[in-house]
């Protein structure tokens, strides 16, 4: 007689967020080639010109390609199919990508500021017009790219991530041509460091939000958009249940979110269309698309209450 277990996987067919990493594949091919020629191209002119600022900035645009081929990676792997060792298949390899990126841009602040610190104390004189050109290039190349990416960035963390990277990237250019302008006008040589050190404030912020999103996933909190009282809620409303308890949401991928529970029902198992039901409410309203129910008659302890 005991409890009746019972699971059911509904998933979310049909919802953009469920699969939001599919469509970026030549998204990351193009972002990839055009940055990694234009780093070459940078690195070279920074060396030849004596810009250190648009060496750090190769650089720094290196670790974009990097950070690219990481997200690029993950939303392929997430694709994979589950097997017997990886039953969920390896979604979650978008929320390592996310920490990866996050750790990735964090390195190239503290490589860009420790050059920047050592202009302030050695002044240089860079070509002004060299700056100028070059940097104008890498606006157009790193702004198409994150531009690329800005139709996923609200509904996937690892797309963020790519995005960030770019648009940051962008930042730093056009701190480089206003720099490089200035210094032609001024003769200032300290506007370089200077400017430096402001967009590497505005890359440590956003570094910091997607450090702290894409550490939460990895904790398995419940995502950002899902309310669990909510969710509770909803369990608690269907015609039957008396009671929910063993609740448990968490990420599956940086795109897809999971839920099991265990809901008491004294008058029995209401049937597998039930289930399907509250599947499919979980999904439309709170954008659920893997969901595991257990049903029992009374609440069954076996994991301590």
């Amino acid at each position: 007689m005991g409890h009746d277990h019972s699971h059911d996987h509904a998933h979310g067919h049909g919802h953009g967020h469920s699969h939001a990493p599919a469509d970026f594949g030549r998204a990351f091919a193009i972002g990839v080639a055009l940055n990694t020629v234009f780093v070459v191209v940078e690195a070279s002119f920074g060396y030849i010109s004596g810009s250190m600022a648009l060496v750090a900035d190769a650089g720094h645009n290196l670790s974009d390609v990097l950070g690219l081929l990481i997200a690029w990676g993950a939303s392929a792997a997430a694709k994979r199919p589950p097997s017997p060792r990886f039953t969920y298949g390896l979604k979650s390899s978008t929320i390592l990508a996310a920490l990866a990126n996050a750790a990735l841009l964090m390195i190239a602040i503290g490589a860009i500021l420790f050059e920047t610190v050592d202009r302030l104390m050695n002044p240089v004189e860079p070509e002004g017009w060299t700056m100028i050109w070059v940097a104008g290039v890498g606006i157009v190349i790193n702004t198409a790219t994150a531009l690329l990416f800005v139709s996923g960035r609200k509904d996937d963390l690892n797309i963020q991530g790519a995005f960030l990277h770019m648009a940051a990237d962008a930042l730093v250019s056009v701190g480089v041509v206003i720099a490089g302008v200035a210094i032609l006008l001024t003769g200032a040589v300290w506007l370089d460091p200077v400017t430096s050190l402001v967009i590497l404030a505005v890359i440590g912020w956003g570094t910091w939000g997607l450090a702290r999103d894409s550490l939460k996933l990895g904790l398995n909190a419940v995502p950002e958009g899902v309310d669990e009282s909510a969710v509770r809620a909803t369990l608690e409303s269907e015609p039957g249940v008396t009671e929910v308890h063993d609740l448990h949401i968490w990420p599956m991928s940086t795109t897809e979110t999971a839920l099991t529970a265990h809901l008491v029902m004294p008058e029995g198992h209401p049937g597998d269309a039930f289930l399907a039901l509250v599947a499919q409410r979980l999904a439309h309203e709170h954008k659920i698309g893997h969901t595991t129910l257990q049903i029992e008659r009374t609440r069954n302890c076996e994991g301590g209450c």
